[in-house]
């Protein structure tokens, strides 16, 4: 049943479309090991959702640009299911190609960090590498702030640095890129308390407003932000949240919580399924409350 409906929509593009139209998004989970991509699996699986996996440069050094590629083709044959692979905050052109030759589905390229006019400069080059060799690629303006962590203190936002309407329909129309990531206030990482501060729907609502359906909105910084904004935010367009920093936190929590209970414990296979538990019900959480379940 899986690879028939599968096979019918078996463009990352097309989910992106569904999803737009039909008002829910895609999320997409990192991974830097099996255990982690194994619970992905599991949870798309269960509840019949499409799914982007991804992995910055870091990540996917640490587990193989190939080895990553040859792992989600093993799960998406063996299940049948809409498994796509996204190289998260590409920062180098050469590396990015790496990637490509690999066998990436979608690539995101990071140039939030430099100018406006440079940043569209380089995303075009990429973009149109890209398209030659039918890889997806998304862009990014407007650097967004944090890390991939737990955060004791945390600047207040400034609106400054939030998205403008005008910059978005530029860099979308001179560059042509598939989809964006936009600042709308979300910063990757999560406050201590894991409950982030609220996002600017407004902002979000004004730059949708401007660039209709031209491309695929993208919210980054998924991690604790606000469930009513995240519900709101779909319905306002967005249509792939990407999703980190809960996933490492709560890898991190549930294997030492397991070594504190079985110190002795020093077979993988045995304490390694309570943490793979865990990452699933994790995404699961978040499938349901991007509404991606029975979309494929």
């Amino acid at each position: 049943m899986f690879k028939k409906r599968f096979m019918l929509n078996k463009n990352l593009k097309d989910y992106f479309e569904k999803a737009q139209k039909e008002r829910w998004a895609i999320g997409q989970f990192n991974i830097s090991n099996l255990e982690a991509l194994r619970a992905i699996v599991q949870a798309t699986k269960n509840l019949k959702s499409p799914v982007v996996i991804g992995t910055s440069e870091g990540e996917s050094k640490f587990l193989g640009l190939k080895q990553a590629v040859a792992l989600v083709k093993v799960f998406r044959k063996e299940t049948g299911l809409p498994i796509f692979l996204n190289l998260d905050h590409g920062k180098s052109f050469e590396y990015i190609k790496r990637a490509i030759k690999a066998g990436y589905d979608n690539i995101h390229f990071d140039g939030s960090g430099s100018s406006l006019e440079k940043n569209i400069a380089i995303t075009k080059k990429i973009a149109e590498y890209c398209h030659r060799r039918k890889v997806l690629i998304e862009g990014e303006i407007n650097s967004i702030a944090g890390s991939s962590e737990i955060l004791k203190k945390r600047p207040e936002i400034k609106e400054v640095n939030l998205t403008k309407p005008k910059d978005a329909l530029k860099f979308i129309k001179e560059t042509k890129v598939d989809s964006l990531a936009i600042n709308i206030g979300t910063f990757h990482g999560m406050e201590v308390d894991r409950e982030n501060p609220r996002i600017y729907l407004q902002k979000l609502r004004e730059i949708k407003e401007r660039i209709g359906e031209k491309v695929f909105l993208v919210l980054h910084g998924g991690s604790g932000t606000p469930k009513e904004d995240i519900k709101e935010a779909i319905k306002l367009g967005i249509v792939k949240i990407n999703i980190n920093t809960e996933l490492r936190v709560i890898y991190t929590e549930t294997l030492k919580k397991t070594f504190k209970e079985k110190p002795e414990e020093t077979t993988p296979y045995k304490y390694f399924p309570k943490v793979i538990s865990s990452i699933q019900k994790l995404v699961e959480e978040k499938i349901k409350l991007f509404g991606s379940i029975n979309k494929i």
